[in-house]
């Protein structure tokens, strides 16, 4: 049975219910028990599990993770929460050195299953040191799979997939997303890591986006159809490392014509590494084109901070630029 939830009701549900499935699922975090989370995703849950699994860490990223690395590495199945990705930076041996390479240097004989959660992105006027998108930074080491939900039915599914998965996952929330409401089946189900979701298909133009810019893209491919005549298939990534590039490679061989929209600043983003794919898999292109953030430090001004992002007219505009 499918309720309406928001994005934050569905990761906290998510959570509770493997929890509930396997007593050695843990979370650890700042202000995660007692407070129940910057964004209040693990609200009730010290009540549901008691202190023992529902654990506040000192303000330190490096021993959050680090814990985490340790317990998984003893057969428990940690869920860390990084209050802000800026913050992560601070768990970076952690996160490249240790939790990502395990597996590898041990012949695939030592397991390191362990979420990472996070946050990012712009929209609260948070400013320089909390609103960065570092997606890509992460999505480039080896051995570190990275997901970024952009809806509440995925926010559920994609904890499931990554508490149950063997080594470990990043799962990047957006803060700008936590009161989105959708329908989320209230049984258990998992969406599959490295499978991307066509939300609206179409025929002349492909736009692969992810997080909250997969929303300004289909309002912006509503509004094209409706005003245009333009059809456009778009892609939401879901998992940007390992890619679906089944996914992709069909959608391009289709429309021959792409669109990459990231909220992350243009210069060796995301957006970079998903233009030099599209020709990789699909080299009789047409065109591709990439429509990122602005490469500039984020600044508290709401509308400077807008202003540094993808809008919906733009993306209108660029789509009505490719399908031309």
């Amino acid at each position: 049975m499918s309720r309406i939830l928001t994005y934050r009701e569905a990761l906290g549900e998510g959570i509770k219910q493997e929890m509930e499935a396997d007593d050695s699922v843990f979370m650890l975090g700042e202000d995660i028990a007692v407070y129940g989370g910057a964004y209040k995703v693990s609200r009730g849950l010290l009540d549901l599990f008691g202190e023992r699994r529902i654990m506040d860490a000192p303000m330190s990223e490096a021993l959050i993770v680090g814990a985490g690395v340790g317990a998984a590495l003893i057969g428990l199945k940690p869920i860390v929460e990084i209050m802000y990705i800026d913050f992560a930076t601070l768990a970076s041996d952690q996160i490249i050195n240790q939790a990502a390479k395990f597996h590898f240097m041990t012949g695939g004989n030592v397991k390191v299953p362990m979420v990472i959660r996070t946050q990012q992105g712009t929209g609260r006027s948070a400013a320089a040191q909390h609103s960065q998108s570092l997606e890509s930074w992460y999505a480039h080491i080896p051995g570190l799979k990275v997901v970024m939900p952009a809806t509440p039915y995925d926010a559920k599914g994609l904890l499931k997939a990554a508490v149950r998965d063997e080594n470990p996952v990043m799962m990047i929330e957006h803060k700008g997303l936590y009161t989105l409401k959708g329908e989320v089946p209230e049984e258990d189900y998992t969406v599959e890591i490295g499978k991307a979701a066509i939300k609206r298909e179409g025929k002349d133009l492909t736009i692969l986006s992810y997080s909250k810019m997969l929303h300004y893209c289909l309002k912006a491919a509503e509004d094209l159809e409706q005003e245009r005549g333009i059809s456009v298939e778009v892609i939401d990534l879901r998992t940007l490392r390992p890619l679906d590039e089944a996914t992709i490679k069909a959608s391009l061989e289709k429309t021959r014509n792409v669109l990459i929209v990231t909220e992350a600043n243009k210069t060796a983003g995301m957006s970079a590494e998903l233009f030099a794919k599209s020709y990789e898999l699909v080299p009789t292109l047409k065109h591709a084109v990439r429509l990122a953030g602005k490469d500039t430090i984020l600044a508290c001004s709401p509308k400077l901070e807008a202003f540094s992002v993808p809008s919906i007219d733009e993306i209108k505009e660029a789509s009505s630029a490719l399908a031309a």
